[in-house]
């Protein structure tokens, strides 16, 4: 990330959002929405010294996932890049009171701007990867394991957060009335495998694995693992799982119906084993859900916006899933990471490198191969009626002044040739290429004379 920030020849837009894409591979514009930090980014040297004046420090910390506190300016987390803080209108005294303004007063490069206001750029680009990442299942959608009801039923983010040494805690596990849990239980699956969601989220058995090594180095439990399968696929990762099991770790291989209740002094895991089909209780201290992995809230309007498809479960279509993973049917776009599919981080960082690369190569060849099938108007047929532009899948038909009377205009740049709109023009004015009257005639031409 540090050296991203530095790189010249890379311009960091932090805390933005994309609001519009137009035109096509090698002309795209886009329009990026900045909002204002309320700091001058030119100005501030993060030092901090904002953060640590504001009297306003019981916010919630999204970062800590709610753990941990924050106040009312503040960095998004400790290593976030460019480091410049955020001040959060809705929680800032200043915007709700119109007083305090002590960050303001202490910020030894006067970088604090109340009146900053919001700004739009409009950024001519050839390429575009989109690497939005993923969410985190929310397990109060599966009730049954007690998530925001029962005390001490964690999920594996927010178990990371307690056991890093930067979280809330300084890296001390401890249970809501202050004691050192000497029982966890990880629970697998939650949020996938038919669990809401039909796909394997694929790292949620090697994190689970990972938090039981913590676990047992640092935190001196005993850990009982629920799973359905373990799957632990990649390089080395079976390895690793054998040493976990020497480690001292518990497994209990359970069917689909797990559930925690409360307990005098604690809770139970009820779950039934799959060899001996019982139904059995593991009295533990806390619980720890591993949860799967989906698509963004905003993953539909993020695919319509830069005109990607969607799969079955919700993330982002590839062209071809083994002859072009990374492309997408619009020509320049580019996927890299979770929002494709889950994966873990190697396989995001190899995806990364192969969009990069296609995107480069791209740009470096300086032209691109258009379908031969492409759809062109003749224009004096052309009665502006607009049936093709509501049809067309690609959003390549615009309607254009011919001559002094609105006429449809196919991009073929933008068009994949599927026909649509020829087939509908009520005046026959959309004409693909390949398949006009004319050549049509001739081929049945050519077979009647053959007969």
């Amino acid at each position: 990330m540090v050296s991203v920030g530095r790189h010249e020849n890379i311009t960091l837009l932090s805390y933005s959002e994309v609001e519009k894409v137009e035109g096509y591979v090698g002309n795209f514009t886009v329009t990026v929405r900045r909002k204002p930090r309320y700091v001058n980014e030119e100005e501030c040297t993060g030092c901090g010294t904002c953060v640590e004046k504001c009297p306003w420090k019981k916010i919630p910390s999204e970062f800590d996932l709610g753990l941990g506190k924050r106040p009312a300016i503040y960095f998004p987390f400790a290593q976030a890049v460019p480091r410049v803080p955020v001040i959060d209108t809705v929680n800032c005294a200043y915007f709700k009171s119109g007083k305090c303004r002590a960050c303001e007063k202490f910020c030894p490069r006067q970088a604090i701007d109340f009146e900053q206001k919001e700004q739009r750029l409009d950024i001519e680009v050839g390429t575009i990867v989109l690497a939005t990442g993923f969410k985190d299942f929310d397990p109060k959608r599966s009730p049954q394991y007690g998530y925001g009801t029962l005390e001490n039923v964690l999920t594996g983010m927010e178990f990371e957060r307690l056991i890093n040494s930067g979280g809330p805690t300084t890296g001390q596990v401890l249970l809501k009335d202050g004691r050192k849990p000497g029982r966890i239980a990880i629970l697998h699956c939650v949020g996938s495998r038919g669990d809401h969601n039909e796909h394997c989220s694929r790292v949620c058995c090697m994190y689970s694995l990972k938090l039981a090594t913590l676990i047992r180095d640092y935190v001196d439990a005993e850990v009982f693992e629920f799973y359905r399968d373990m799957r632990t696929f990649g390089k080395d990762y079976e390895a690793f799982y054998e040493r976990v099991q020497k480690h001292g770790v518990n497994f209990f291989r359970s069917g689909k119906d797990m559930r925690v209740e409360k307990r005098e002094g604690g809770l139970a895991v009820i779950a039934r084993d799959v060899f001996t089909g019982k139904e059995e209780e593991t009295l533990v201290d806390m619980v720890v859900l591993s949860t799967g992995i989906e698509p963004q809230d905003d993953q539909h309007k993020v695919g319509a916006t830069f005109g990607v498809s969607r799969s079955a479960d919700g993330f982002f279509l590839e062209k071809h899933p083994k002859l072009a993973p990374v492309e997408t049917t619009t020509d320049g776009v580019f996927l890299a990471g979770a929002c494709q599919g889950p994966k873990d981080i190697p396989d995001s960082v190899a995806q990364g490198a192969a969009a990069a690369a296609a995107a480069l190569a791209l740009m470096d060849a300086g032209s691109v191969s258009l379908d031969p099938f492409t759809t062109y108007v003749i224009a004096e047929k052309c009665g502006g009626c607009r049936t093709c532009e509501g049809l067309c899948p690609y959003s390549a038909i615009a309607m254009i002044d011919h001559e002094g009377k609105l006429v449809a205009y196919i991009n073929e740049v933008l068009c994949k040739g599927c026909g649509a709109c020829a087939a509908a023009c009520p005046a026959g004015a959309a004409v693909q290429h390949g398949f006009t009257l004319d050549e049509v005639l001739a081929e049945l031409e050519g077979i009647l004379v053959t007969i």
